[in-house]
């Protein structure tokens, strides 16, 4: 799909820049532009081309979230989540449902978190039981259906995707999780009410309770007891690089607005304009400063993923925290530089500066990371 940048322009254009403010306002699910994505072949982006997809990898996902993420940062999170999931699926999901996604007419998400282990995502308390043969005969399901039941606390998109990569305790193997496709909508799930949050107000991650949802064995998504070792090496990468990329989009947006604040806004009795100032400008450098910083950090765990290197892992670690510490940065100094007007909410900046704080706290946190990245150059096991 070599012309995915001009179809996706498009899409922000006509579909997601409009609806923007109104998504965050009214805490609307911007289901119109993730209709629009899918038709243009975005949400297929990352699928592979035998399954009718455009075949790009990490690189190419984290330009599209940078992009989307510099108009609306809830349509950026649900596309994020989305590959996300759908790294998952291509590594060991069934071809109906990668086709699904290549042809642009399936979301899917990640719902890993839980109410008992919080943003511990890597230990799951929900649990898969084998039906019992006889039960299982008796109610029409097959002996080898499978019940889930678990809380789980943030499941973006949750109530628009059509399927989960879910995460539970193993169902009989040793091991700390194994992963489930679970279609939306199964009977036994209820999806909480709409997320009235503060920042990424359309994102629609709210609570999926799961009470004995039955999915075939043939669900389970790699091996029995190998979900953490599958959302190590395959989710944490995609979602940590994206979730950064998502916060340079912020950066770039702001410091753009505020480039033009600054430019255009002038102290009359001064004869200035606020550039001329010292201490406005020394901010907005600040600001440009921590945006090419982070840029350059995200550069670097591409091209150390893309060719394997050995420090791919700490890099992978360190991305999404330096790039959530930036975007809070970025964002709070565009506040202050930009005074009185960027607490309106036609400027742009509140809303990203709203949106900006939850990269902090998506699972893993940046404290959990901090953390990872001291067990790593220490030579400690990551979850010891």
């Amino acid at each position: 799909m070599s012309d995915y940048h001009d179809a996706l322009e498009r899409v922000i254009t006509e579909s997601v820049a409009p609806a923007a403010r109104e998504v965050d306002e009214l805490g609307r699910f911007p289901a119109d532009s993730v209709k629009a994505l899918g038709d243009a072949g975005i949400l297929g982006l990352t699928s592979a081309a035998s399954v009718g997809g455009a075949g790009e990898g990490l690189r190419a996902a984290a330009g599209v979230v940078e992009s989307l993420a510099s108009v609306c940062g809830s349509t950026a999170m649900v596309t994020l989540m989305h590959f996300a999931a759908t790294a998952v699926l291509e590594a060991h999901g069934p071809e109906a449902t990668r086709r699904a996604i290549a042809e642009g007419q399936h979301l899917t998400t990640l719902a890993f978190s839980e109410v008992g282990s919080r943003s511990h995502f890597w230990a799951p308390l929900g649990t898969a039981t084998a039906t019992a043969t006889a039960t299982a005969t008796a109610s029409g399901e097959s002996a080898d259906d499978v019940s889930l039941t678990a809380r789980k606390s943030w499941v973006t998109s949750a109530a628009a995707a059509k399927s989960y990569v879910w995460s539970s305790l193993p169902l009989s193997a040793v091991g700390p999780m194994t992963l489930w496709l679970v279609p939306h909508p199964s009977s036994g799930l209820t999806v909480g009410q709409q997320f009235d949050g503060l920042g990424l107000r359309g994102n629609g991650s709210v609570p999926v309770d799961a009470e004995g949802v039955v999915v075939n064995r043939a669900a389970m998504l790699g091996p029995d007891g190998e979900g953490l070792n599958i959302a190590l090496s395959v989710v944490l990468p995609w979602f940590l690089i994206l979730s950064a990329a998502f916060s340079i989009g912020l950066m770039e947006a702001t410091v753009a607005e505020t480039g033009r604040h600054l430019t255009s806004t002038r102290l009359e009795h001064l004869g200035a304009r606020l550039i001329d100032q010292p201490s406005p400008r020394s901010d907005y450098a600040r600001m440009r400063l921590a945006t090419d910083t982070a840029r350059a950090l995200l550069n670097d765990t591409l091209n150390a993923v893309e060719s394997a290197r050995p420090d791919a892992t700490l890099r992978v670690l360190e991305v999404k925290a330096a790039a959530a510490e930036a975007a809070l940065s970025v964002t709070d100094l565009a506040m202050k530089v930009c005074g009185g007007a960027a607490f309106r909410k036609e400027l742009g900046i509140e809303r990203r500066f709203r949106d900006a704080q939850a990269a902090r706290v998506m699972a893993p946190t940046t404290d959990a990371l901090l953390d990872f990245i001291g067990r790593a150059i220490g030579g400690l096991d990551l979850l010891g």
